[in-house]
């Protein structure tokens, strides 16, 4: 990973501006709902989560390791000024990382001129005028059911409809982590895998949450397609990484439905850690980030970014910054399925 060399003035001020705009958000629509699954695993960072709402301010030195370390250029030139819409919104677990990885995407878009970014923690702003005003939006670990209100069922359709429209209207979606851990049937799994709630997201987003080799798993990140603008950054060659890793539905996910950029290779995995999986994948296909169409419009999605570690990660944040750019439809990439 390579850091730049910066200031003490100039990051002491950076740190600053990121506290400030993560806290300067609108108030909640709803209460998140309480984390029902396996308690926290050893070694974890607690949920962001404190008296029922979501904490919205990342912890100090995970901002400097962040700005050390994010990237300096965009892949591409921006075809006009640009604005992403963060959500933050989580209904489910209440991942650590969530206000740093906020503040990683509004930073980059800040030092690289690609875009501006305003964060929400509040799942109201999802409607068809807000959303007018950008874009793009970010899902950041968003988990669950982070659009609906459980009390108002138009409203609930109203914000679903909104970012369906919104995407497939001609504009991007960008999943991080935990944006593949929603809407599906609650844990624990006991008898199955889970079940889809609904399936126009669902295969918008390219599929969902199954089970995680939990942090610190050692994994080797193989390249789908070493050509594409979205992998250059790692010059052709796979490359190990430790983070909580997600597995999909097998029926949710295919390469039929999206364009893989990178996976798991499941070769280099030890049998102990592959015995770990409940309901094992037949096929072996555990994609990591990919791309593909939706109507008119272009989705990303990088299952990696559970610890904080991953967002001073250069070339994965290098990595993030070409699929927010594509998504914004400013670097253009072959997204044709994997396999047809």
């Amino acid at each position: 990973m390579t850091r730049s060399t910066i200031a003490p003035s100039r990051r002491l001020a950076t740190i600053a501006l990121a506290l400030a705009c993560s806290l300067i958000t609108p108030a909640f629509s709803q209460t998140p709902t309480p984390y029902q699954g396996p308690a926290p695993y050893s070694g974890a960072r607690p949920q962001s989560i404190k008296d029922g709402v979501q904490i919205q301010t990342a912890q100090r030195e995970d901002l400097v390791a962040m700005e050390d370390g994010i990237p300096t250029k965009a892949p591409a030139t921006p075809k006009q000024p640009r604005k992403v819409l963060a959500l933050c919104k989580a209904a489910g677990y209440v991942h650590s990382s969530i206000p740093l990885a906020a503040a990683t995407v509004k930073a980059m878009g800040e030092k690289t001129g690609a875009y501006t970014t305003t964060i929400t923690y509040d799942s109201a702003d999802i409607t068809d005028q807000n959303l007018a005003g950008y874009d793009a939006i970010v899902l950041d670990s968003t988990t669950m059911n982070f659009l609906d209100d459980p009390n108002d069922a138009p409203t609930t359709a109203a914000r679903r409809k909104a970012l369906l429209d919104f995407v497939r209207g001609g504009k991007g979606l960008v999943g991080l982590h935990a944006a593949a851990d929603t809407y599906h049937s609650p844990e624990p799994f006991t008898n199955g895998p889970p079940t889809g709630t609904w399936p126009a997201f669902n295969t918008m987003v390219g599929g969902f949450f199954k089970f995680h080799w939990i942090y610190p798993q050692l994994l080797t990140v193989k390249l789908d397609d070493p050509k594409s603008p979205l992998t250059a950054m790692f010059n052709g060659q796979e490359f190990q990484i430790h983070d909580e890793t997600y597995t999909l539905v097998q029926d949710s996910f295919s390469r039929r439905n999206v364009h893989v950029l990178t996976s798991v290779d499941y070769s280099k995995m030890s049998a102990e850690d592959k015995a770990k999986e409940k309901f094992p994948r037949t096929d072996g296909d555990y994609a990591l980030s990919w791309i593909r169409h939706e109507g008119k419009g272009r989705v990303f999605m990088e299952v990696l970014g559970h610890s904080e570690h991953i967002y001073a990660n250069t070339p994965m944040m290098e990595h993030v910054l070409a699929g927010i750019q594509y998504a914004l439809g400013d670097l253009p990439a072959n997204d044709t399925p994997s396999a047809k």
